[in-house]
């Protein structure tokens, strides 16, 4: 499930905690974790996320709850995602969608090139005397 966040600059602990439905302190956890999960402070010491941190915590979690990754496991994946090197869902799914429209396209020459070799046939039975109106 896609998550909406809001059009905004920077969020609260508080604010991120109710977008991905998680607890502060799982947040706070995460953070020690995950390097790539590290919100800057502001001058009173408050943590201000982004709209990319919210992005990293949903994908963490749904790393870890979703998917059943372990801590080390979904550090890597996350890791390996962040540099490139793994495909994200977005991409996973993107790519799903591309293969079915080669799928669909290529039945759709399979269905043209067996109704041209039916013709065909046909017309060979008629050559041979046959009347070519029978199915089998």
């Amino acid at each position: 499930m896609e998550r909406k966040i809001p059009n905004k600059l920077f969020f609260k602990i508080g604010e991120v905690c109710e977008i991905t439905d998680t607890q502060p302190y799982v947040l706070r956890y995460w953070e020690s974790e995950f390097p790539a999960l590290a919100p800057a402070k502001n001058s009173s010491g408050q943590r201000i996320y982004r709209r990319r941190d919210i992005e990293t915590v949903l994908r963490i979690k749904q790393l870890l709850y979703d998917e059943g990754f372990t801590i080390a496991g979904a550090k890597k994946r996350l890791e390996t995602e962040l540099a490139g090197r793994a495909e994200t869902p977005a991409q996973v799914r993107a790519a799903e969608a591309e293969q079915v429209e080669v799928v669909s396209a290529s039945d759709d020459r399979a269905r043209d090139v067996l109704r041209e070799v039916r013709v065909q046939l046909r017309a060979i039975l008629t050559l041979l005397g046959g009347n070519g109106t029978s199915r089998s």
